[in-house]
């Protein structure tokens, strides 16, 4: 189970790179696969590596295990699993079709 701390942890260290349009979101009693959704826009597929980045090199200080990166080769749409926490680093075309916010939208926003 993710602490407060280390929750608004990874949001401040997405926010550090710049991510847009970050919203997090409370999954628990909705899915099975995971407890939260950090969702966020990088300009470009550079800035969605230096995130992806930040994040890796980071969240471990936190105390948060990263279970696995995917997408990070193309960047345009990056997943970092950290099993209670799935982190979604997105383009802004790739944020726009896929639309996360829409799919999942009865889950409760706890940070935007």
């Amino acid at each position: 189970m993710l602490t407060d701390k280390q929750l608004h942890g990874a949001v401040n260290l997405v926010e550090d790179k710049k991510g847009r349009e970050t919203i997090l979101l409370d999954l628990k009693g909705i899915s099975m696969v995971t407890d939260y959704f950090l969702i966020t826009t990088g300009n470009s597929t550079t800035q969605v590596k230096a995130i992806t980045d930040n994040l890796s090199e980071k969240l471990p200080e936190l105390g948060v295990t990263i279970l696995r990166v995917e997408g990070l080769q193309e960047a345009k749409w990056v997943l970092v699993d950290c099993g209670d926490l799935v982190i979604h680093v997105m383009t802004p075309d790739q944020r726009e079709f896929y639309n996360l916010e829409r799919l999942w939208g009865d889950a409760p926003v706890i940070s935007s």
